[in-house]
């Protein structure tokens, strides 16, 4: 039986999302605390891969349950939410776990991700890992009629850490747009059917070189162009990033 779980995490402590060996990630400390519960090895399938220090409101992953002589059943899914959550660390927290077709994937079956960017001019120790703290006189209106030009489907090469094996870099984007919060801060939304890695920072770094008057909206244009990562900005930090939605469509749940 395939089951999808939802959950969130704080990345600040993390060297990212999946498994790797030179620290410690979400992925590793999830399977360990399934593992102690379920008594057997638990392979998770994340939606994507998030860097270190990157955040996520909501994540999905899927998991097999192989029934066996030992192992008949799951415990009721509200109490092993709970009891995920009594071994999780603070920083991770579990909100859902239900069954789901056989053919349903955490990463493949998602028809949209979004994902949004929190800055901030203001000092504020409360912040300090969560938000990314960028100079003021950002010109945001300039921001946002850069951001309009990565609607719909292009290349992103320019946007793309470079010597993956991702070898399609075409993304179609659906919104991207900023939004001033309150006095010093603002949140940049993007959602779109795929994201490469890296690209959300090196879109969110680009814009800001606009917000200071370092680069033109018709440079932008250019760099967007151009399929080039060196002919863009310089990523942004990854604490001002988080991952806030995954959507799947109906057909990957069970009929009751």
């Amino acid at each position: 039986m395939r089951y999808f779980v939802r959950f969130s995490y704080v990345g600040t402590d993390f060297h990212g999302s999946q498994v790797q060996p030179n620290g410690v990630t979400v992925q590793e400390v999830m399977e360990n605390a399934f593992a102690t519960l379920l008594r057997q090895p638990v392979s998770l399938t994340f939606a994507g891969r998030t860097d270190a220090g990157v955040h996520a409101c909501e994540m999905w992953a899927h998991w097999d349950w192989s029934l066996d002589e030992t192992h008949s059943s799951l415990p009721a899914l509200s109490k092993l939410i709970a009891r995920l959550n009594s071994l999780l660390p603070l920083s991770i927290a579990v909100q859902q776990i239900f069954p789901v077709r056989e053919d349903a994937h955490a990463r493949y079956s998602a028809t949209e991700r979004t994902y949004c960017y929190h800055i901030t001019t203001r000092k504020d120790p409360f912040a300090a890992g969560r938000v990314a703290r960028v100079a003021p006189g950002l010109d945001f209106e300039a921001m946002n009629e850069a951001a309009q030009l990565l609607l719909g489907k292009h290349d992103f090469a320019s946007f793309c850490k470079v010597h993956t094996d991702v070898k399609n870099t075409f993304c179609t984007v659906t919104r991207a747009v900023w939004e001033y919060a309150e006095e010093g801060q603002a949140v940049f939304t993007i959602a779109a059917d795929r994201f490469l890695r890296n690209m959300v920072r090196a879109v969110v770094g680009t814009l800001l070189e606009v917000g200071r008057g370092r680069m033109t909206i018709g440079q932008f244009a250019d760099v967007l162009a151009a399929k080039n990562r060196s002919a863009a900005g310089q990523s942004a930090p990854a604490e001002g990033l988080y991952l806030v939605r995954v959507a799947y469509p109906d057909t990957i749940y069970l009929n009751e």
